[in-house]
């Protein structure tokens, strides 16, 4: 049995499941529930399980898991916490827009004083100070505990980071998703408004995102892009690039629209950008940023993994790090990829590849700029692989799935920190699966810190990953 233990308190951890293991034993080995288990990780058959499979495990009394029939107001006088802390703690602004599933961070919890317990004893027990608990109690008299006294135990302070998720499905299941997962969210990027050659912008059916986003207090940032006919267009962005004038209307344009739409700030997402044009984008971005801040709004731009300033590649060239760090408010790196669909079977951000770009981009970009770019998807490959084919991408539950339906292991490669495996279907074709799990993205998070990052960019929603948003709020509180 694997256990690895997360940040904060401890509270949250993942379980890796090994050979004969049933999910009463592993509830059983953390004193929890399978109910718990299985709602927080979304199992849809408990009783199946793979070896090598990650399941994260919340801890009673530290976590709670919203189940069936919950409501928020109940959650808090089940467990003794006021709503208001609840809330708080868990950055919900609607108490009815609670999930069965959501595994939500409690503030803090109650415990009974055992003989021969000291504060200290306690505090270190929970990861947490002394001076947390004299405070939260109010103690006096030197400090001086009893057994069956009941104590307040405060959560562990969590780093504060911020979180953008772009989104590419408008309708209502893309609203049911910012609604169900808003809380976790300071931005939402609607995918995208993509120029024209007159400087006008392509329309996008984005209202019934934009309902939920503002519901759950978070902050729209329209998403601006040289998407053209399903790719991305060298020669439109330079139409753009190399004509001031047309660069004033489309800008007139952004602010029309951001204005009647609601958003709070602008996403640049310019790609394959002709190299002799990088200056050009530097003053585009200048020039843009100057009457975006002018009426009170953020400006921000997606940038390729570069790990050199001389790195050569019509994706990277004419993306200036040091000129982005220094204009816009930030930069999402686009640390994903790696595996891309139309190459060979490959972790989608490897993290000894993530951690390459990220020891440049922090000598060009001040760390609390950049937002790491963090995929919640996988790729399932044919193989052998054979040029001009193309990967099938996966959502993470759907991934565990086809384990469990081939009946093969999970691996995991330490090196990239990515979980793994291959099968072959019915027809006789082999193939290898790359994608993310809740031990993958706990190493992510863990970056995160290292370099004391502004925060972590998803691409994209839609891709079903329950596992994700129990460690996520675990590790950081995020700001909104």
């Amino acid at each position: 049995m694997i256990k690895e233990c997360l940040g904060g308190g401890d509270n949250l951890q993942i379980h890796v499941v090994q050979k004969g293991e049933s999910l009463s034993e592993i509830a059983k080995q953390y004193n929890t529930t399978i109910k718990q288990i299985t709602l927080a990780n979304e199992l849809t058959e408990p009783d199946v399980l793979v070896v090598g499979e990650a399941l994260i495990i919340p801890i009673p009394n530290q976590q709670y898991v919203v189940e069936p029939g919950d409501y928020l107001v109940g959650i808090a006088e089940k467990l003794g916490i006021s709503l208001q802390a609840l809330t708080d703690a868990n950055n919900i602004m609607n108490p009815s827009l609670i999930y069965v599933g959501k595994v939500l961070e409690l503030p803090y919890f109650h415990y009974v004083v055992k003989p021969g317990d000291t504060i200290y004893t306690i505090s270190s027990r929970y990861g947490i100070t002394v001076r947390q608990i004299i405070e939260a109690n109010n103690l006096q008299q030197n400090n001086v505990i009893y057994p069956n006294q009941v104590l307040s135990i405060p959560a562990p302070s969590r780093p504060q980071v911020e979180v953008n998720a772009y989104t590419t499905t408008m309708n209502e299941a893309g609203r049911e998703e910012i609604l169900m997962l808003g809380n976790y969210f300071t931005y939402v990027t609607p995918f995208s408004y993509g120029i024209k050659e007159d400087g006008s912008l392509a329309a996008l059916n984005d209202q019934l995102v934009l309902d939920a986003v503002f519901l759950t207090g978070t902050t729209p940032l329209l998403v601006l892009t040289n998407f053209k006919n399903g790719k991305f267009s060298s020669d439109l962005v330079a139409t753009i690039l190399r004509d001031p004038d047309l660069q004033m209307v489309l800008i007139n344009n952004l602010l029309s629209v951001m204005n009647e739409k609601g958003y709070k700030g602008l996403n640049i997402d310019f790609e394959y950008v002709y190299p002799e044009d990088r200056e050009n984008y530097n003053m585009f971005l200048r020039r843009v940023t100057e009457e975006l801040h002018a009426n009170g709004y953020l400006v921000s731009t997606a940038v390729a993994p570069k790990e050199s300033r001389e790195q050569s590649g019509l994706l990277y060239e004419a993306h200036d790090y040091r000129a982005h760090g220094e204009i816009v408010d930030f930069v999402v790196l686009m640390t994903y990829e790696w595996g891309w669909a139309g190459g060979e079977p490959l972790a989608i951000a490897p993290i000894n590849k993530v951690k390459q770009v990220l020891d440049y981009a922090v000598t060009e970009i001040a760390p609390d700029k950049i937002m790491m770019g963090t995929p919640l998807y996988g790729r399932d490959w044919r193989i052998p692989w054979v040029q001009g084919t193309i990967a099938r991408t996966v959502s993470p539950q759907e991934a565990v799935q086809l384990a469990k339906t081939y009946q093969v292991e999970i691996q995991y490669n330490e090196l990239y920190q990515s979980p793994f495996f291959t099968y072959t279907d019915q027809t006789g074709q082999a193939h290898e699966v790359w994608f993310e799990d809740a031990r993958s993205m706990q190493a992510k998070y863990d970056v995160v810190k290292e370099y004391s990052l502004r925060g972590v960019s998803y691409w994209v929603l839609g891709s079903p990953f329950p596992q994700n948003w129990g460690v996520l709020g675990e590790n950081f509180q995020i700001e909104k």
